[in-house]
Parts: C-alpha cells; sequence; structure tokens
C-alpha cells in the first residue's frame, strides 16, 4: 500500500468518525432516549445542570413510572443529602428522579461523589442554586444562625429550578432518612382545595417532645398589622416544612413564590417573624400562605425533633418502624452528638474526595 493508499484510508475514517460524531449528537438533540445510559446521564448542558435521562424526566409526575424527589443541601451537609438519597433507594421497589438542589460551588463535588459511590447508578440532576435569588430577602432574627443560608429557602424556587417538570414532587430535607417505601408518601391523597401535604406539630410523638406549645403564635408575630389583617387564629396547630407533597402544577397556578417571597420582603422591613420561640428561618412564610390548605401526611412519615436533645426520646424499636426520621434542631447525626445516630450511619456513603468526614463520638 502507497502513500495515496495511506491518505484514502485516513480520509475515509476521519469521514467516517464525523458521521458518527454527527449521529451522536442528532440522537442527543432529537432522540435523546436512544443513546445508552452512561451518556444520558453524564451529558451537561447549560448552566452547569447535570441532567437526568430524558425519558424519565418526560414522565412529570403523572404516571408511577417514577417518583420525583427533591433535596437542598449546601457544602456543609452533603453527607446528609448522600444519605438521605441512599434510604430512599434501598427502601422503595420504584424508580425515583432525584433533583439535587446546592450551592455553585458544590456541584462538582456532588457529581464526583455520585459518580464514583454505590450510588454511581441512581437516577439523578444536580441543580445549582444561584443565591443571588434571595439577595436582601432573608432576615433571621431569633433563630439559629444556620437558618438564614440561602439553600434552606431553595424549596420556595422548586418551579423555577425545575421549569419543565410538571406534577407532584416530595421534598425532604437533607437531616432525614427515610426507612419506608416512599412510594407510599408520593401517591397520598391531596384533599381539594388543598395545596399542598405537611406534618401538623400538635399531636402525637411531636407535641410530647417539644416544650412548645407548637401553634402559629410560636412562629408568627400576631402584633404585626399585616398578620392581624389575616385573621389567624393564633392558636392554629403549626406544621413542619422539613417533609412536604406539592404539585408543581398547583404551585404555580397559585403563585405559591411570590406570596412567600412577598413575606420575606416584608419580614426583612418590619417583624413579622423571628423573635418567636419558633425562630426565624424558612418556615414561617409557608405557616402563613398555606394556613388551612394543606392535607395531612401520616404521623409515622415524619417522626421529628431528633436533632433537639443528645439524649434519647424514642425507643429503638420505635425508631425501628418510624418510616421517616427527621434530626431538625442543632444536633445532626453527622456532628457526633445526635441520638439515633447509628441509624444514619448504615445509610451514609462515605466521600471518594474526603472533604466530608463525621464526626464521632470515638474519634
Amino acid at each position: 500500500m502507497d502513500f495515496t493508499d495511506d491518505v484514502s484510508v485516513f480520509g475515509i475514517s476521519a469521514a467516517v468518525l464525523l458521521v458518527v460524531i454527527w449521529i451522536v449528537l442528532m440522537m442527543y438533540l432529537w432522540f435523546p432516549e436512544l443513546l445508552p445510559k452512561f451518556l444520558r446521564r453524564r451529558i451537561m448542558p447549560n448552566k452547569g445542570i447535570y441532567r437526568a435521562e430524558a425519558l424519565v424526566y418526560q414522565n412529570n409526575g403523572t404516571t408511577e413510572d417514577v417518583i420525583h424527589v427533591c433535596v437542598t443541601s449546601d457544602r456543609s451537609r452533603l453527607g446528609g443529602m448522600l444519605a438521605l438519597v441512599n434510604s430512599i433507594h434501598r427502601n422503595t421497589k420504584y424508580p425515583v428522579l432525584f433533583h439535587l438542589i446546592v450551592d455553585e460551588e458544590s456541584v462538582q463535588h456532588a457529581r464526583n461523589w455520585l459518580e464514583e459511590s454505590q450510588l454511581r447508578n441512581i437516577q439523578y440532576e444536580l441543580i445549582p442554586f444561584p443565591e443571588e435569588i434571595v439577595e436582601g430577602k432573608i432576615r433571621v432574627r431569633g433563630g439559629r444562625p444556620d437558618l438564614a443560608s440561602p439553600l434552606n429557602y431553595a424549596r420556595y424556587y422548586l418551579p423555577q429550578l425545575m421549569p419543565t417538570l410538571k406534577g407532584r414532587i416530595i421534598y425532604v430535607d437533607d437531616d432525614c432518612i427515610v426507612q419506608g417505601d416512599i412510594h407510599e408518601l408520593y401517591r397520598m391523597k391531596l384533599h381539594p382545595p388543598h395545596l399542598a401535604a405537611f406534618s401538623q406539630d400538635c399531636m402525637g410523638t411531636a407535641k410530647r417532645l417539644t416544650l412548645m406549645k407548637n401553634n402559629y403564635a410560636d412562629y408568627i408575630d400576631f402584633k404585626n398589622r399585616h398578620i392581624q389583617d389575616l385573621d389567624f387564629d393564633p392558636n392554629e396547630c403549626a406544621f413542619n416544612t422539613g417533609l412536604f407533597v406539592a404539585d408543581l402544577n398547583t404551585w404555580r397556578a397559585n403563585n405559591i413564590t411570590k406570596k412567600l417571597e412577598y413575606w420575606m420582603k416584608l419580614n426583612t422591613k418590619e417583624e413579622v417573624y423571628g423573635n418567636e420561640r419558633g425562630g426565624g428561618g424558612s418556615q414561617p412564610p409557608m405557616m402563613i400562605v398555606f394556613y388551612n390548605k394543606y392535607t395531612q401526611i401520616d404521623p409515622n412519615w415524619h417522626i421529628r425533633y431528633l436533632g433537639w436533645t443528645t439524649g434519647t426520646t424514642y425507643t429503638k424499636q420505635f425508631i425501628k418502624h418510624a418510616k421517616l426520621l427527621h434530626w431538625n434542631g442543632r444536633f445532626k447525626p453527622w456532628g457526633g452528638r445526635a441520638q439515633h445516630s447509628d441509624v444514619w450511619e448504615k445509610y451514609f456513603v462515605p466521600d471518594p474526595t474526603k472533604k466530608f468526614k463525621p464526626i464521632r463520638k470515638n474519634v
């Protein structure tokens, strides 16, 4: 074979390679469902968002094919997010698509953690939270400083962060562990005209384990004239926003985000919430907007206050049968002082980059 033949072979090979690249590009643009799984899950479109499989996303939560779960977390709590994801993944028989919202600096860290661990085959998308959305809108007065974290308010913006997603979604705080099949929670009935589902704080174990009465007056300033105009009952039972089930179509139709932002902005100018015993954070605006407009979640699907004290408040037998555990409060299960942290430990996924290391009592 002479030089001319070599050139011809090279030219043909280059042409074939260009055709293959063109075909793959066209498949991604027009028929993404035909791409192999490993390609679909790793392609990164604009703005640094790692999208999950196109076919799964297009189900829009309208069928039982996929369960949409959203978790938000920042760099200091990523280990909690991954443990939660792992617990849901291991305890459900149905496909789950995880929508993971993190601060922009943590996107690559979270992606490496997922791709280099036992969670590499889950369906997920990583969404960087543009913190400028809440700039100038957050003021925490009497609550914990960590409640002012921008990621704490990402739950307000689910429709904007997932603009093409329609239908039902479950939001779960990153300091939770799910031991039940989350499909049960996903298919719960929302009673019209309710806008979402939350867990009440005035009944059962929630009432027994706190020093508060857990009513609206514990979270909201009823001396504020704007609150008085709403004619709310200050003794109305509060609810916890660390877990909720919502329909994004309903959320958009009722302008929920805009209503939440109204109370956020107002609270920066005058006291609407924050100095009460419940503290500030993202919960009070949701309590205002969803007042008497929510369906109650089964209490066994939200066992909380595990982070209020370091002492044991639940028996091991009770914890074993709980479907969702929530370490709300100061003491997190990755911090070394929380109760029943051994349950969380079972689902913790070690960070391959070694940036996140749980603190343990014997360390």
